[in-house]
């Protein structure tokens, strides 16, 4: 795998589910890794998983975990998160944008709102998705980027999905998606000069905690395990020709295939197309 020893990171809404997985796929690789999120204690959010228990795993796969609970939906908190990091550390070389609002109730009065057309979705669910998705990514990498700009390196991952270029079941979910992915392309034209990449990950259909639940319902043949996109980000953070990608959409199957790396089951997940997802 990669070296990442004395790289810093940062991986945002990790106490479960991809971003968790990130911050394991870093940790293998040696980086010191900064877990944020809301959940310190088990059984107090509806799926398991807690930052001390994610910072915990980096740390015995050889990287050093470090919780911190942060609201992203606060500015202050998240303020506060990377002033201590510069404090500790004295820069960010890694930052990843997974923290993510908008599933927190798809049934609503015993009804399965996810696919309701847009006048019907509840209001609700756009304020999750942009204030704990695209401008809980924009508040933190506004805060990280003097520490990567001052270092004149580093790279912001903004964990975004296919429904960014194609309707998939939601509008609320692909308007989101796609305001991440014009994030990440004009964040990188303004950080290019300074040498820091940003770039979008599409994950495939991810075994998190909840399609883990809800397996029934999905073809897992061809899934991803949450490590698999942590090994992606650990790959594109260990290459020195990384910014040549910046502002790009990057897909992590396709990521696996050409940095030569396989899940943590040792398969090799085929990468989807636009048309079948």
């Amino acid at each position: 795998m990669w070296d990442l020893r004395g790289k810093v990171a940062v991986v945002t809404g990790a106490s479960r589910g991809v971003g968790k997985g990130v911050a394991l796929g870093l940790g293998e690789a040696g980086a010191t890794v900064y877990v944020t999120g809301r959940t310190v204690e088990e059984g107090k959010a509806d799926l398991p998983g807690t930052i001390q228990q994610t910072a915990d795993d980096v740390t015995r796969l050889g990287g050093k975990g470090i919780p911190v609970r942060c609201d992203h939906r606060n500015d202050q908190e998240v303020e506060a998160l990377f002033q201590r990091i510069a404090g500790e550390q004295g820069h960010i070389d890694i930052l990843v944008n997974n923290v993510w609002g908008g599933y927190e109730n798809l049934f609503e009065n015993g009804e399965y709102t996810w696919e309701f057309p847009f006048w019907e979705q509840p209001l609700w669910r756009w304020e999750a998705m942009f204030q704990s998705g695209v401008r809980a990514h924009f508040v933190a990498s506004r805060f990280a980027a003097p520490l990567m700009i001052n270092h004149r390196s580093g790279l912001i991952v903004n964990i975004s999905y296919f429904s960014g270029k194609k309707y998939i079941s939601n509008v609320l979910y692909g308007v989101s998606k796609a305001a991440t992915d014009k994030l990440t392309q004009d964040m990188a034209h303004e950080l290019r000069v300074y040498h820091v990449a940003v770039v979008s990950l599409y994950p495939g259909l991810v075994r998190t905690e909840r399609v883990l639940e809800a397996g029934r319902f999905h073809q897992l043949g061809n899934s991803e395990s949450p490590q698999f996109i942590g090994r992606a980000v650990a790959a594109l953070a260990a290459d020195s020709q990384v910014l040549e990608k910046t502002g790009q959409v990057l897909v992590a199957a396709e990521l696996a295939r050409k940095y030569g790396f396989a899940d943590i089951d040792a398969k090799q997940p085929r990468p989807l197309t636009l048309e079948e997802v």
